[in-house]
Order: C-alpha cells, then sequence, then structure tokens
C-alpha cells in the first residue's frame, strides 16, 4: 500500500433534494490495499461507494484518480478509469443469462457481431476466482444468493484496478463469504484494490488493511485496522449521541391479537417462526443491512411466495396475494416510495385513490367528488405542500411524497399496517408529523409493524422490538430498557454467532 492513490475523492457532498447524505467528505484509495467502510444504517457509507463507482453525481466535491481531477465522473466514466461498482441492489437483467449478464456491455465481437463467447470466458474466470454457476442459467430462476455471485464475477470480468463491492456477503453463507475474502485477497496481492462497504465488522477485521467509519454523512476517521477492535468501531459509529428526536408517548392499551404469523418460509431466506401484533400495539424490527426485514414484510404482505400460516384477527389469510391481504385489512408502506410506493407520472389525487377505487366507484365510475373529498382530508390531516390535489407528486419534496404515500394507506384505517423506512429521506418537521399519525393510527386500534434502519425511531415508538438476522427472528427486546448501543451490540453478536454454512 505505497504510493501516490489510485482514486481520491475530496470535500465530497451529496443531496437527494432537501436532504444532505454526505457533507464534506474525504477519502483515499492506495494501490493493493482493501479499504472497509463502516457507519451506522443511514450514515452514508453505501452513497459514498456510489459515488465513487460513479453510479451517483456529488453535490459539490471532486474526483481524481492517479492524483488527476476528473472533470467528469459517471459510470462509464470510471469503468473507462479501472473503478467498478458490485451494486448491493442486484443491477442484472432476469431474462438474460448467468454469462451475458457477466459479460453485458463487453461481449466479444468481429465487426459489431458478437461472437456468443460469453460462456466459455466465464468458465475461465470462475476457475480463476472458485465460484461456481451455470453459465447458461437464465437469471431470473436463480437463488439471490446466486444473483449476488454474478454481481461479484461481473466485477471481477471488467478487470477493473478498483472494485467497489457494496453489501457483497447480505445474502452468502459463510463459506461462500470466506471465498470472497480470498478473491478479495488475491486481488489486492495483484495490486489491486477493493473498497468493502459493510455492516459485518467481523469481516473488516479479518480482511481489510484500513477502515474508513462515517457517522450522519460524516467522515470520522481512516485507520489501519490492525488499531481497531469491534468495540472501538462501534463506538465510532454510534458516537455516544443521543437522538434528540421527541417521540410521542406510546399507546399501552393493547387489544386482542390482530395479526399472527407461524411458520413463515419464503425463497428468500425468510424463517419466521411466530410473530404476533395486538390491536394498538407497535412492533419494530430491527437489523442491520441485509438482515431480511424487508423479506419478512412483503412475506406477510404477499409481495412474495412464502409458506406458513398468518391470520387476521383471528381469521387465516388463505389466498397470498398483495389483493387478498389488502382486503383482508392488511397494509404495508414501501422503503422505496419512488419505485414502489408512488406513481411519479400521476398527481397527488390520483395516487391516493388508487388503492381505493373499489369503494369510490359506482357502477364501474370513479366517484370524482369522493376522490376529491378523501385527496383533501389526508392532505390536510399530514399538512402535505403544497396543499393542492392536483399537484405533480414528483415535483414535491421527500418529505412531502413520504406523507402522501402513508396518507393514502391508511386512509380506509387499516387493521394491520407495516411501514418499511417510514421516515427515510425527510426532513425534521415531516419526521415528527409521520411519527404522530404512527402512534396515532395504533390508539385507535390498528395493529402496526416498523422497519427502520434507524434504531432510535424502533426504539422511540415501538412498544417491543424484535431483532432480525439472516430473515430470523434471534431474540425479542425492550426498547424501553436498552440504548442504541446495546441494540447494535447485540446485532452484531448475533452475526458473529450466527453459523452458516452452504
Amino acid at each position: 500500500m505505497t504510493g501516490k492513490p489510485i482514486l481520491s475523492a475530496h470535500d465530497i457532498k451529496v443531496r437527494f433534494g432537501d436532504v444532505s447524505v454526505l457533507s464534506g467528505v474525504n477519502i483515499d484509495i492506495r494501490p493493493g490495499e482493501i479499504h472497509g467502510l463502516i457507519g451506522e444504517n443511514g450514515a452514508g457509507k453505501s452513497t459514498l461507494g456510489k459515488v465513487l463507482g460513479g453510479y451517483y453525481r456529488a453535490s459539490a466535491g471532486r474526483i481524481a484518480v492517479d492524483g488527476h481531477v476528473m472533470d467528469r465522473w459517471d459510470t462509464p466514466t470510471a469503468l473507462q478509469n479501472g473503478v467498478a461498482i458490485m451494486h448491493q441492489e442486484l443491477q442484472l437483467v432476469p431474462a438474460l443469462t448467468v454469462a451475458q449478464n457477466v459479460y453485458l456491455g463487453i461481449e466479444d465481437h468481429r465487426r459489431g457481431v458478437l461472437r456468443g463467447t460469453e460462456s466459455k470466458r466465464l468458465e475461465t474466470l470462475m476457475a480463476e476466482c472458485g465460484l461456481r454457476l451455470d453459465p447458461r442459467a437464465v437469471t431470473a430462476d436463480l437463488t439471490i444468493a446466486d444473483q449476488q455471485k454474478i454481481e461479484i464475477l461481473r466485477a471481477l470480468a471488467r478487470k477493473a484496478r478498483v472494485i467497489v463491492m457494496d453489501e457483497p456477503t447480505s445474502s452468502l453463507s459463510k463459506t461462500e463469504v470466506d471465498q470472497l475474502h480470498r478473491i478479495m485477497r488475491t486481488l489486492r496481492d495483484e495490486g489491486r484494490s477493493v473498497i468493502y462497504v459493510t455492516h459485518f465488522l467481523n469481516d473488516i477485521l479479518d480482511v481489510t488493511d484500513r477502515v474508513t467509519v462515517l457517522r450522519n454523512g460524516k467522515m470520522l476517521h481512516t485507520t489501519d485496522t490492525a488499531d481497531e477492535t469491534k468495540e472501538t468501531m462501534v463506538s465510532a459509529m454510534l458516537g455516544g449521541v443521543k437522538s434528540e428526536t421527541l417521540y410521542p408517548p406510546k399507546p399501552r392499551n393493547h387489544g386482542t391479537v390482530m395479526l399472527s404469523v407461524r411458520d413463515l418460509q419464503s425463497p428468500n431466506g425468510t424463517q419466521v417462526d411466530q410473530l404476533e401484533i395486538r390491536a394498538g400495539e407497535i412492533v419494530g424490527l430491527a437489523g442491520l443491512v441485509g438482515a431480511g426485514r424487508t423479506e419478512i414484510a412483503r412475506a406477510i404482505v404477499g409481495a412474495d411466495p412464502a409458506t406458513g400460516t398468518i391470520e387476521i384477527a383471528g381469521k387465516p389469510l388463505t389466498k397470498r396475494t398483495i389483493r387478498a391481504a389488502t382486503q383482508a385489512g392488511i397494509v404495508m408502506v414501501p422503503e422505496d416510495r419512488r419505485g414502489q410506493g408512488l406513481v411519479m407520472t400521476l398527481p397527488v389525487r390520483a395516487n391516493i385513490s388508487l388503492p381505493h377505487l373499489d369503494t369510490l366507484s359506482k357502477t364501474g365510475m370513479l366517484d370524482r367528488s369522493a376522490e376529491t373529498s378523501l385527496a383533501k382530508r389526508l392532505i390536510d390531516r399530514f399538512g402535505v405542500r403544497p396543499a393542492t390535489i392536483d399537484g405533480d407528486v414528483s415535483n414535491y419534496s421527500g418529505g412531502n411524497q413520504q406523507k402522501v404515500l402513508i396518507g393514502k394507506w391508511i386512509a380506509d384505517k387499516p387493521r394491520v399496517l407495516i411501514l418499511d423506512e417510514p421516515s427515510r429521506g425527510v426532513d425534521v418537521g415531516a419526521r415528527e408529523t409521520i411519527h404522530q399519525e404512527i402512534v396515532r393510527m395504533a390508539a385507535t386500534g390498528v395493529a402496526i409493524l416498523v422497519i427502520s434502519s434507524e434504531i432510535d425511531e424502533v426504539l422511540g415508538l415501538a412498544t417491543r422490538v424484535m431483532l432480525v438476522d439472516r430473515g430470523r427472528i434471534v431474540d425479542e427486546i425492550d426498547p424501553d430498557t436498552v440504548t442504541e448501543t446495546d441494540v447494535l451490540a447485540a446485532l452484531f453478536q448475533h452475526q458473529s454467532t450466527k453459523d452458516i454454512v452452504a
């Protein structure tokens, strides 16, 4: 790890709308090193990794390669300069084969005609790195773990000098993680560099040479990994700073069991033996990135196929579809409001009314008066700004988009409300409004499941908290008797003691 940095980032700032995600971050990547990026959920480490890989464009700051400041920095430019990124969110074409995905964009051709050598090239690559997949298998038919291997192979196929690996082990077994670490060490020995974005602190201690700690979008420090322990890294990530967020009083009057889940299993790794939420109760799911919190929620509402027993107010949910779940009174607010929650080409009014077209229609015709009344009521209730029913939702701030998203799903007062990252990317004011509405809904008897990457938010809202690791509920804690540090330490402890072998 000598010589001038291969890749440098100076005074990097990133804003998404009104929200600052990175603020003045500096980092240097040396040749022949494995450089870890760590931080609490939401600290900005994945965002920084995407900036370095050219996937996100920084709002301010500069990127330099071999000491030369780049006038332009995007994914093609990064690849041209030897920087590749392996995404946490799989960027694959489901209909293509494994080999086609690995070599997409760098196919072997002659005079514009593809030569069809991808399978043979992939066999050679897999023999070199030790990963094994069927080159001709269709990607859509593979497990998430195997699809994650494709992402790893894609990065290796590009012969990059620097590879950004964003949470590459979230779906891998212990054996596969060890295999990936061997690959990373081989790359380092060849003089190439790896930027390792991960929540797994044991992996950081095991394989990295240096580690950069981020907190609240700012770089805390970069140190030699040899000088760190799990305890020092946890302390740095949390900083001992208590949240200044004030949460509404939690409702304590809980009724009968409204949601009962038993023996829930899905192909994405979910295995929940039992989960119950009573009417008026707020239960939280806490876990690290890749722990499977969202997958549990998707299995419950029928967004992903699953087996097991689900009961709503004692009545079995026999059909396992989103429509059937909604009709039974269970709804989910997804974490991706732009990709899964809102139709960005429709106005506020239409977005709010979409889940309620059956009740807003008469003889097959939409009752415009009823739709307008519903939209106005929810806009007033959540304080959506601008307060116009026909506003272009794509031009609203993230906080106001989130208010519209949550508002549309609670309009008919569901029996069970699942909220995945309810306040992600919103300002303090919108966050407070959303928290008040969550508690208000619980007080009316709605059973609520809250998933949040912010441990503070889970502890502040929930009356019970479930710790999740690799698709399983591994512990239950009382949020009134623990701190954020306690929860994070417990999560890392469960993570390190879990022995999952392929």
